[in-house]
């Protein structure tokens, strides 16, 4: 467990303590103690110096053991180490993400990443009268996540800061109606405090209307060690934001969500569908 080994093996037992943490590795470095555990079970007298051999037996059989049982390789990085260094993905990263409503929950480690970066979320929607509410996309956990929903007839958005501090950016007007809306919170990152946490200003949009800001911090590392990834028109576990309207799943209702985009490019968002509309239109 992080470095520190050990076997047993014919009444006898070779341990050593690797620094807790260190980071350092140099494992091989590492000094092993040796017990005779028939006539020392508390492990009191270290033989290691009397019976050299031994010692190599054991470790020789420990790393034997140790390749037949995947323990390789050690590792002695801290718990933010981990969880910040990057892991194999079966999808390259890209600026630009697209989901879509009724689809399963896409795995954070799948999902678009927007730790310590900006970004701009923005949800297509058709809104026929009033009365919508609902997540429009939820990304996380209580113990760390944010999501993009409404309520009451407003664009509210939420950060859950590791489970500890909820941050919320509320619009200050009512929403339009209408078709092809495009309802979006936009984080421009202006700064790091304490290192690898973005401080920044997060902004929400009626099309390009600003309706709503404020200053927000956004959490290191993934927002959950395991389960609870993206999903979109709802969110299906543990609710990012206790503010939500209704019932689990608080699903998106009232009107038509028919994607939601994510760029994580740092430019400003542009609907290419959109653009590409309006200049048919004008020709």
């Amino acid at each position: 467990m992080l470095g520190s080994r050990g076997i047993w093996h014919d009444g006898w037992k070779a341990v050593t303590t690797h620094p807790t943490l260190s980071g350092w590795s140099h494992f091989n470095d590492d000094e092993w103690e040796l017990y005779h555990t028939e006539v020392d079970r508390a492990e009191v007298h270290d033989l290691a110096a009397e019976h050299p051999e031994k010692v190599r037996e054991l470790v020789n059989l420990w790393f034997a053991e140790a390749g037949s049982n995947g323990a390789f390789p050690l590792d002695d990085r801290s718990a933010l180490e981990i969880v910040l260094t990057p892991r194999p993905v079966l999808s390259p990263a890209r600026n630009r993400y697209v989901y879509y409503p009724d689809a399963a929950e896409v795995p954070e480690s799948q999902a678009v990443n927007v730790r310590n970066r900006s970004f701009v979320i923005a949800a297509r929607v058709d809104l026929p009268g009033p009365g919508a509410q609902g997540v429009l996309l939820a990304h996380g956990s209580r113990f760390g996540g944010h999501a993009l929903y409404v309520r009451d007839g407003r664009l509210h958005y939420a950060n859950n800061f590791v489970g500890l501090e909820e941050q919320r950016v509320d619009a200050t007007e009512d929403l339009p109606t209408g078709r092809d809306l495009i309802l979006s919170a936009s984080f421009v990152k202006d700064g790091e405090d304490p290192p690898h946490v973005s401080t920044g200003l997060l902004s929400l949009y009626h099309d390009d209307r600003l309706v709503g800001e404020a200053r927000i911090r956004t959490q290191p590392g993934k927002f959950s060690l395991a389960g609870e990834g993206l999903t979109v028109g709802r969110d299906g576990g543990e609710a990012v934001s206790p503010d939500y309207p209704g019932t689990r799943p608080w699903a998106f209702t009232g009107g038509t969500l028919h994607r939601v985009a994510i760029d994580v490019s740092g430019e400003p968002y542009v609907d290419l569908e959109r653009e590409a509309q309006a200049m048919l239109m004008r020709e």
